[in-house]
């Protein structure tokens, strides 16, 4: 009999290391097969909930947040790429030059979450940020995806235009900060065990065992 696997995905659309902490993710679960029966709700965490509509230099916006240079932001940029490719991501960095504000992209992932779209969803919009330096806080490029992964555009739309969603998406958010979520990926095995960061996938695939291995 397969063991229940119920993963919470807190993260960003435009955090990095969620993307490769999703890749690693779907990497181990390919391994464990059959052996688990796996939901994941993907739920909202913004890095930067403050950002403007018109977002920001990310150069700018990393200098001021965390007082990196020029230098050592290409090394980070470095080892995410490199980080990214073991897992068949693929980061173009000199496609993103800016950072958004997130908010609308997870009101609409919350929708697709109600039509049973919500991992499409999410892995287009890191492709279309991380790989094709689209802005995913405008609207019609959330439309544009929401109908590259078979949602309805036109309910899509509906959607931003009219702010449906948002309370749940606060709440979501506000839920996980009482909990110690204070940084992301943050990835919830059974609303009991916590594996934070964009890991490996073999550290991924352990843990995981080991969890199953536990009596419910």
């Amino acid at each position: 009999m397969a063991t229940p696997l119920k993963i919470d995905f807190v993260s960003d659309v435009s955090c990095p290391w969620c993307a490769i902490g999703l890749s690693s993710l779907n990497k181990a679960l390919d391994k464990i097969g059959a052996e688990a029966d796996v939901t994941i709700h993907f739920q909202p965490f913004e890095l930067n909930a403050n950002m403007p509509p018109e977002g920001q230099d990310i150069t700018e916006h990393l200098s001021e947040k965390y007082g990196s240079t020029p230098e050592q932001q290409a090394q980070a940029r470095e080892m995410i790429r490199s980080r990214g490719a073991e897992v068949g991501f693929n980061f173009a960095m000199d496609k993103r030059s800016r950072i958004y504000n997130t908010f609308d992209a997870h009101r609409l992932l919350h929708w697709a979450g109600l039509q049973g779209k919500q991992k499409e969803l999410k892995q287009a919009l890191f492709h279309a940020y991380f790989t094709q330096g689209l802005d995913p806080s405008a609207h019609e490029v959330l439309v544009y995806l929401a109908g590259e992964v078979g949602l309805d555009k036109e309910a899509a739309r509906q959607v931003l235009h009219s702010g449906e969603y948002g309370p749940e998406v606060r709440e979501a958010e506000e839920f996980f900060h009482r909990h110690g979520i204070n940084s992301v990926p943050a990835v919830i095995i059974n609303e009991r065990h916590l594996i934070s960061g964009g890991q490996p996938a073999a550290v991924f695939e352990r843990a995981l065992r080991e969890i199953m291995a536990k009596p419910a």
